[in-house]
């Protein structure tokens, strides 16, 4: 899955000055907002709640002026367009990438109520701003310029995105058509809301109580403690872990350990039934929301000319239709045997283990077994592993992997820059000469009162020419990279599990994209106007770095004795990677398959409907085909709710990529320094560097000297046998 990775923000802001300040808030109280001031790096720790109102509303009162003052001076130039343009773009989004990063990593309900009021103004500036005719059109007259020819390869870019995402906003549709267009895309807004809505009242809704302990053998000490806990919060003052009563319910956190653990096996069938058919049934039902959103989506598709509406979904992709059915079938016939393996393995397994359904393992028994067979084949306990991992050294071992790997290095800055919290730390990131190019925030740990769950790396600001500061050439970027790990325990460090480990190897490859660009245009730097099937590139292939011997090993030290990681361990830790790899593979593919099938084939009000698909394209994809009365659908929130219709494919896409960028390292010996370093440059002087001022595709040929091929992963997942 990927880790929670906000979409591309665009990007200090110059002075803004206040000559026609809205009348809502004083000349005084605006110049004092630390939103409206100069900054080199943003006052993370003076931005209040009270600051969010005035600040954003004032503003969106400039960028308002701004923008209608370019409308009637715009020429189809650089400097007459695209320059103001970056300049009303960057303000938006690096002042409210604060107050978002800060809802984020410091919420106070006060915040969200400010943000949530000022919220709808931002996103109707934003609307204006994207459906404005008189940019429209000097774009398009720049595109068929006889000058054309002459622009670089980033700045064609440029324009060919920004008519491509006019055109897709509807921009290009005669009034009453544009009207209509509008109409969709509200009512799209508010169904995706709702279906997001019922899903966590749904998950919300099923709660069982458990009394004896019997039930819920099995389950360890972690989860009984947190079953005590939801018991508490419910009205049961007097549970404990120990004694109960316990509180199950279909969170994630509470519904996995059930599955992985409970020895009970018709508590695990009641609580799987009860997952796989949230928000189908009653006030919550979700079926004819998803019957309306593919119809609307349907439509929206038509009114811009595309034949579906997984069409519109590609138009900004780097892959076809055709290229992802293709790579979905190519992994599913590598993944179907093993995945049959897989099963066959268990069941013996099971019947080993004297157990009662050893001939009948269905649904709910899957992961128990599997959870039991990963506990026998490898030994491997997460929390065991924890001493080994301790956060000063895992990013010690990071840096020094990448002052190999692309000769950059990295440095504590703090001091330099406000932070939001004293855990915080700051970094500078210096070339081989010494000099500056980048810098970033780390916020490594939890803080579940204020700050979100998950991981993810964002932008504070872009690489820019335009919005150099006076005696620079460029703004140089700046990236936070935040996840949420266990806190040091007195004079004890935070010690990781190996899983934390990926998470942070994953999200700097992230910043390195955003850190290492060369790119000078602000609207490609970094990762901006990079495919969004190709944005996890970097950071799946950073992750490959964990199972690497030489580097897991200058990591993993014990932090109370030094001693270095057990070899038997780390010969574990990598067979475990491919523990299950076919089934795994089949579940993903699942989910992509029936997203772009929904999305090209299907007809809302057809002959067939959304659950006969389902039950279809499982047939292919499932080893166990699913219940007939299986609801997945209705709580798939990642295609319904989230970015990801129509684009669900993209988890394998990005995945073939890194695992094949990651094989050119094996090609050229990753025990051989000198080629390690040569072929770690190629990579930052393509992947990291172009940004989104090439096409992927091209940037990826640059580097690898050829089309990507799917072989590495399969081989990197033990699947290549099965694919010859």
């Amino acid at each position: 899955m990927r880790r929670e990775y906000p979409p591309p923000r665009v990007p200090p802001p110059p002075p803004v000055s206040f000559s026609s300040s809205p009348s809502m808030a004083t000349e005084d109280t605006l110049s004092s907002n630390p939103l409206l001031q100069d900054f080199e790096f943003p006052p993370f720790d003076t931005v209040d709640a009270h600051h969010v109102r005035p600040g954003i509303r004032a503003l969106l009162h400039q960028l308002e002026a701004e923008l209608e003052q370019l409308e009637k001076s715009v020429e189809p130039s650089w400097p007459k367009l695209v320059v103001p343009l970056e300049k009303i773009v960057d303000r938006l989004s690096v002042v409210w990438g604060i107050v978002h990063h800060l809802k984020s990593v410091k919420d106070t309900p006060e915040l969200r109520a400010a943000i949530e009021e000022v919220q709808p103004e931002k996103v109707k500036f934003q609307l204006r701003l994207g459906q404005s005719k008189p940019i429209y059109i000097a774009f398009k007259s720049i595109r068929e310029s006889p000058d054309w020819k002459t622009l670089s390869e980033a700045r064609q870019r440029i324009v060919e995105a920004q008519i491509k995402d006019a055109v897709l906003s509807g921009i290009a549709l005669e009034d009453d058509k544009r009207e209509e267009f509008n109409k969709i895309e509200q009512e799209l807004e508010k169904l995706s809301h709702k279906f997001s809505e019922n899903v966590l009242d749904a998950t919300k809704k099923f709660e069982k109580l458990i009394t004896d302990k019997s039930e819920i053998e099995g389950l360890p000490p972690s989860a009984l403690g947190m079953f005590a806990q939801a018991a508490v919060s419910k009205g049961h003052g007097n549970a404990t872990a120990d004694t109960g009563p316990w509180l199950i319910t279909l969170d994630a956190p509470s519904y996995l350990p059930v599955m992985q653990h409970a020895k009970n096996r018709a508590l695990r069938e009641e609580v799987y039934r009860a997952y796989i058919s949230r928000a189908s049934s009653g006030d919550l039902d979700n079926t004819a929301i998803i019957d309306q959103i593919l119809k609307l989506r349907l439509e929206k598709a038509k009114l811009l000319g595309y034949s579906n509406y997984a069409e519109v979904s590609m138009a900004t992709k780097m892959a076809t239709i055709e290229k992802a059915d293709e790579l979905l079938e190519k992994l599913r016939s590598a993944s179907w045997d093993p995945a049959v393996q897989d099963m066959e393995d268990l069941k013996n397994f099971a019947k080993n283990q004297g157990a009662a359904e050893a001939d009948s393992l269905t649904h709910w028994d899957i992961t128990f077994w599997s959870e039991r067979l990963r506990e026998s084949k490898y030994d491997i306990n997460e929390e065991e592993l924890r001493p080994y991992f301790s956060l000063p050294k895992v990013m010690d071992g990071l840096f020094s992997l990448v002052e190999t790997l692309f000769g950059i290095d990295v440095e504590p800055a703090d001091g330099v820059a406000p932070v939001w919290n004293s855990d915080v730390k700051f970094y500078r990131v210096k070339d081989s000469s010494g000099k500056p190019i980048a810098y970033f925030y780390f916020d490594p740990y939890s803080r579940p009162s204020e700050k979100k769950g998950g991981a993810w790396m964002g932008e504070v600001v872009n690489r820019s020419w335009v919005m150099a500061q006076k005696g620079s050439s460029v703004r140089l970027p700046v990236a936070h990279m935040v996840c949420n790990q266990t806190p040091p325990v007195g004079d004890k460090p935070s010690l990781m599990t190996f899983r934390e480990v990926e998470t942070v190897f994953h999200e700097f490859g992230h910043a390195l994209q955003h850190m290492l660009t060369k790119e000078d245009e602000g609207l490609v730097a970094g990762i901006q106007n990079v495919e969004w099937d190709a944005v996890e590139l970097p950071s799946q292939f950073m992750e490959n770095w964990c199972y690497h011997r030489v580097t897991l090993m200058s990591i993993a030290k014990h932090y109370q004795t030094g001693e270095t990681l057990p070899e038997e361990v780390y010969k574990k830790l990598l067979a475990a990677k491919t523990f299950r790899a076919g089934s795994l593979s089949l579940r993903q593919l699942k989910f992509a398959t029936i997203d772009l099938e929904l999305h090209t084939k299907y007809m809302p009000g057809g002959t067939e409907s959304i659950y006969d698909v389902d039950q279809r394209v499982s047939v292919k994809t499932q080893v166990i085909p699913p219940l007939p009365e299986d609801r997945f659908l209705c709580s798939f929130s990642h295609i319904f709710a989230g970015g990801y219709a129509a684009g669900y494919y993209s988890y394998k896409w990005a995945e073939v990529l890194s695992a094949d960028a990651f094989s050119a390292f094996e090609d050229a010996g990753l025990d051989d320094i000198k080629a390690v370093k040569e072929t770690g440059q190629r990579f930052r002087n393509t992947v990291l560097a172009l940004g989104g001022g090439k096409a992927p595709l091209q940037v990826f040929v640059e580097f690898r000297g050829r089309e990507p091929s799917p072989e590495p992963l399969l081989r990197h997942n033990g699947l290549l046998a099965a694919s010859a």
